[in-house]
């Protein structure tokens, strides 16, 4: 299979493998750019497997004028500038030693070992220079059919990291059939050693959340996840049945994987997948919301026109009811309202305490009519 893009012609792409192959070492593109490409999905990321090593890789580059920065030295990853487009390249490797967590590893020259230390078939898919495929583990027929496969034995791959476990369902979500369900050997690992994501740091099983919630349509994985029990391993009671509807729900709105979150519910969610400061408090604001009654006017006014969007569609979700009518007019309504009083109109008259006091009680007054009533209504006797 020969590949073909633009991502395969950029010229500091093409000048960077071709530096490489003149000083007499492999260039190839290796996983998510090839991936990608075989499925038809758009290009971003450009990672490169060679078997020369980083210090080689260094001064090939800077030879030819391009900029390197060591990202990832000690895994025997530079990343290189090249015409303005970042290249991830890495050194062919090897797994000496694993401990669920963490891997230590060692340079390799055969393309082989390196592949066999990746986590998905689909992800050990090589090309050269001239979109040529090349495939150790079969990846390609996986990759064409959809099915997301670990390398060789489930078990081994994920006791070698844990995190892999997150990966399996997130790459199912992405790039797999949703016809053809998980991969049956994959699934009883994933659930065989659930347990085992205790191990993983709560900053990359948040990343991994965040990727999986983002896809198009995880409800299916997700379902599968807390089947197999280790949705409960990573956020204790969550439960999986509102999510399909909220995906239904908002087909019409780029997916946002906070607000998915949210219909899960757990506990401890904040630290579980260490939140920011800004992301728990939209994360509160949605949770109080799905319980609250507000009017989508007042939600909008309350919390802005994206999370409150993000509320209404969370609470029909959760609660199995429909949106209410114009309702993403009457967001865009609240967001934008102000109230009509301000201080000075109760001035002189009230002032301190008293004055706050009636602003709130005049707030409430507005809130309740829907943001309807005018300044004349509220200053009414």
């Amino acid at each position: 299979m020969k590949l073909t893009g633009d991502w395969l012609m950029h010229p500091g792409t093409r000048g960077l493998c071709k530096a490489l192959e003149a000083a007499g070492y492999r260039a190839l593109f290796v996983g998510g750019c090839v991936r990608n490409a075989i499925l038809g999905v758009p290009v971003a990321d450009i990672d490169l497997a060679t078997d020369a090593t980083p210090d080689v890789v260094t001064q090939v580059a800077e030879g030819t004028g391009f900029k390197v920065v060591p990202t990832g030295i000690d895994h025997g990853t530079v990343t290189v500038m090249a015409d303005g487009r970042p290249h991830e390249v890495t050194t062919f490797r090897r797994d000496v030693e694993t401990d669920g967590r963490r891997a230590v590893v060692a340079f390799s020259t055969l393309i082989e070992e390196d592949a066999n230390r990746r986590d998905l078939t689909m992800n050990a898919l090589y090309a050269d220079v001239t979109g040529t495929v090349i495939d150790p583990l079969d990846g390609l027929a996986d990759t064409l059919a959809r099915r997301v496969r670990f390398v060789g034995h489930p078990e081994t791959r994920i006791r070698e990291d844990y995190l892999r476990i997150l990966r399996f369902f997130r790459f199912h979500a992405a790039y797999g059939d949703p016809e053809g369900g998980l991969d049956a050997e994959g699934l009883a690992a994933c659930a065989a050693l659930g347990e085992g994501l205790q191990a993983v740091s709560q900053e990359r099983i948040g990343a991994e959340m965040r990727k999986l919630l983002a896809a198009p349509d995880p409800a299916p994985a997700v379902a599968a996840m807390a089947a197999a029990g280790v949705l409960a391993c990573i956020l204790p009671g969550a439960d999986p049945r509102a999510l399909a509807p909220l995906v239904h729900l908002e087909r019409a709105h780029p997916p946002h994987w906070l607000r998915r979150l949210v219909v899960l519910g757990g506990t401890s969610v904040e630290e579980s997948l260490r939140l920011s400061r800004v992301e728990a408090r939209s994360l509160n604001a949605l949770h109080a919301a799905i319980g609250g009654g507000d009017a989508p006017a007042v939600l909008g006014w309350k919390l802005g026109a994206d999370l409150g969007r993000d509320a209404l569609l969370a609470r029909a979700a959760t609660l199995e009811q429909p949106l209410p009518e114009l309702w993403e007019t009457e967001v865009a309504r609240g967001a934008t309202a102000r109230l009509p009083v301000v201080a000075a109109d109760l001035m002189p008259e009230l002032s301190g305490e008293a004055l706050g006091a009636r602003l709130k009680a005049l707030e409430v007054k507005w809130l309740a009519s829907g943001l309807r009533l005018d300044r004349d209504d509220l200053l009414e006797p």
